[in-house]
Parts: structure tokens; C-alpha cells; sequence
């Protein structure tokens, strides 16, 4: 699936431009690294919490079972920690992305695009 990752890559860096970071992808199966690692791909960044965000529209069983089982967070949480660099850090699962006026934006400008 490497266009499936360079599109989470390519939003990553995106996202980065609008947070000071560090960003980093991860993926639950079909790409490297997988969550774990990518958890540990935090290590010497000294930061106090990690956000992991599911691009994903809706709840499904990667989001309530997968993603967080993978993060270390226990069923029905949506917060657990991990040690990293001897330390605690919070982990935070955000919910899908769901339904946004942004998303709806988007949506129509693709139809829109599409009649051309």
C-alpha cells in the first residue's frame, strides 16, 4: 500500500506545518513502521503527551478495538500512558474524523471536480 502511505505521509506534513511537532506516522498493518514502533519513534523528543489520530470518517473496529489496543489503552478508553525514555507519557486517542463542515467542503469540491 505505498500510495495509501505516502497520502498519510503527505497529511502529516501538513499537519506538522500547523504544529511544532514532532509528527510522526504510524500504521496498524499493511505499512511500516507499525504502531509500536512509531510510538518508540518518539523517543529523545522529550514530549509530555502523544496524539494518535485515526484517518478514519467513522468509529469501526479499528478505531475501538485495534488502534487502541496497539496503543496500549484499555477497552472503552480513549487515554492510556507508555515509559518512554524512562518516563511516563500520556497517550491520547482522537476520535475519527467524522462529520465536519470541512470534510462536507471537500466532498463537494471532488463532485464538483468530477464534472469537469
Amino acid at each position: 500500500m505505498p500510495y495509501n502511505k505516502a497520502l498519510v505521509e503527505a497529511l502529516a506534513e501538513m499537519i506538522g506545518k500547523k504544529h511544532p511537532g514532532p509528527i510522526r506516522t504510524a500504521y496498524l498493518n499493511a505499512n511500516q513502521p507499525q504502531i509500536p514502533d512509531g510510538l518508540k519513534s518518539f523517543a529523545g523528543t522529550n514530549v509530555h503527551s502523544i496524539v494518535a489520530l485515526p484517518l478514519f470518517l467513522a468509529h469501526g473496529v479499528h478505531t475501538t478495538e485495534d488502534i487502541p489496543r496497539e496503543l496500549g489503552i484499555a477497552r472503552g478508553e480513549s487515554r492510556g500512558s507508555i515509559n518512554l525514555d524512562g518516563r511516563e507519557v500520556e497517550i491520547l486517542c482522537a476520535q475519527p474524523l467524522g462529520v465536519d463542515e470541512c470534510i462536507a467542503t471537500l466532498a463537494y469540491q471532488r463532485a464538483v471536480e468530477s464534472l469537469k
